[in-house]
């Protein structure tokens, strides 16, 4: 009898766990259907992001959110606003958009979209998608007949503002997604003027996985009395990570690369690089390997993106090359490599990279290749993420110094790592660049991103 017991006890505590598990969103406020959508995909509880953000979004609080990439934020974000636009009645009228979702790439763009469009399975709510890279004229006859969502990229937003295609002056919601990476392209002029083309009386929500110091001119643009949640330092990447830095010349990074690649060649694996060029050489040295591989960058047409990453989702090529265009924004769980064959020059970038994989709670590991005159972009990485980067082959070429007193493997007292006399074993020599000339360099590289992103 008492083991009867103890299992009927055991029983109805699983039951309740199960229950509980479904009713989580529930007791935020979220509507019984969208918790039903939520189920159907696979989403039984809410991350930190979202338990901390839906209950205030709910409430008709502005939000700040910052968390890390890959932590659920366009939940925290879509269940409110789906919740709140489904209690709304009538068809928006023509041109006008009663919610808008902003975006720094095509990429995240319709990661949102498609993520959203789960929410509003068997609901009249119908999402909009407006970004660069494919005709214009089916957008326009889109935005003519009015919308619910639209999520958009700001340069195409702009285009079909300017054409007067749509209007925001009835847009009751506004969402600005990975509004740091819209910094970095240079989005600022244009986010500028969307700020003054919507009505005072709205509601918005801003995401972030970084807050850089430009931010807050933007948050003061664009919200009112936010709240501001945050459930993860900034510039910090996900703790199932295995990173490595492997200290390389320039010229036998490929070499290197194809090794690493070799070791591996059943597991799907990420490669950055730096310029549009640079990837498409990468590319055809990979074909010309062996290895089944695509490329993503801004001299590809959204066709051949949409398709290149279609076919690395569903394992037809195993090695994806890619610029910035695809650090955020690309969410397959099964990446279990993220090699960064160039470092990129915004340090926050890296944590972006590196978060493609380890995702839904899988493991994976980040392999950076640093040559001499990479290592200004190194220190700037590990500053801000503050620790120390393990390393997985070569030596330093000049000294990193680490924040004094910071966790994760920096070295107590400020103690630093110093290169060893004579040449390093990859026969390089240090290098530092022109200040100068890498500020001009990097200015070009941003305008360039940012026309290829909207």
């Amino acid at each position: 009898m008492r083991r009867v017991g103890f299992e009927v006890r055991a029983l109805g505590k699983t039951l309740r766990q199960k229950r509980n598990r479904v009713t989580l969103f529930e007791e935020m406020g979220l509507p019984k259907g969208l918790v039903a959508q939520l189920t159907a995909a696979g989403i039984h509880e809410p991350t930190p992001i979202q338990s901390h953000a839906i209950p205030h979004a709910l409430n008709g609080k502005d939000v700040l959110g910052l968390a890390q990439t890959g932590t659920g934020k366009t939940f925290a974000f879509g269940a409110p606003l789906v919740t709140q636009l489904s209690e709304m009645t009538g068809r928006p009228d023509s041109k006008m958009v009663r919610g808008l979702i902003l975006a720094p790439t095509r990429e995240l763009a319709k990661q949102i979209s498609d993520s959203i469009k789960l929410l509003v399975v068997n609901s009249p709510i119908k999402i909009g998608l407006v970004v660069g890279g494919v005709s214009i004229r089916p957008q326009i006859a889109r935005a003519a007949r009015g919308s619910d969502i639209i999520v958009a990229t700001p340069g195409r937003l702009i285009d079909l503002l300017d054409r007067q295609a749509l209007s925001l002056s009835d847009t009751r919601f506004l969402v600005l997604d990975e509004a740091d990476q819209m910094l970095d392209l240079g989005f600022i002029h244009s986010l500028r003027k969307i700020a003054g083309l919507l009505p005072k009386q709205r509601q918005t929500m801003l995401f972030s996985a970084t807050m850089p110091k430009q931010m807050n001119e933007l948050a003061a643009s664009y919200l009112q009395s936010p709240v501001r949640v945050e459930v993860s330092p900034p510039g910090k990447a996900a703790d199932k990570i295995d990173q490595s830095v492997h200290y390389v010349a320039k010229a036998e990074k490929m070499n290197l690369l194809i090794e690493r690649l070799k070791t591996h060649e059943g597991d799907l694996a990420l490669v950055f690089s730096r310029t549009k060029h640079g990837a498409e050489k990468m590319l055809k040295t990979l074909h010309k390997s062996g290895f089944s591989a695509g490329s993503v960058h801004g001299n590809k047409s959204q066709s051949q993106r949409d398709r290149a990453i279609r076919d690395f989702r569903e394992g037809v090529i195993k090695v994806l090359v890619a610029t910035d265009v695809a650090a955020r924004g690309l969410d397959i769980p099964d990446v279990r490599f993220v090699y960064n064959y160039d470092l990129p020059d915004v340090p926050e970038n890296y944590v972006h990279r590196i978060g493609r994989t380890a995702r839904a709670g899988a493991e994976g590991q980040a392999v950076a290749f640093c040559a001499p005159d990479e290592m200004d972009a190194l220190k700037a990485i590990q500053k801000l993420m503050a620790l120390r980067i393990p390393i997985g082959s070569g030596r330093p070429w000049e000294d990193i110094e680490i924040p004094v007193g910071k966790k994760n493997g920096a070295r107590p007292n400020g103690n630093r790592r110093r290169k060893p006399s004579g040449s390093n074993p990859q026969g390089g020599h240090s290098a530092k660049p022109s200040t100068t000339g890498a500020q001009r360099a990097r200015q070009r590289r941003k305008s360039k991103a940012a026309r290829s992103a909207a």
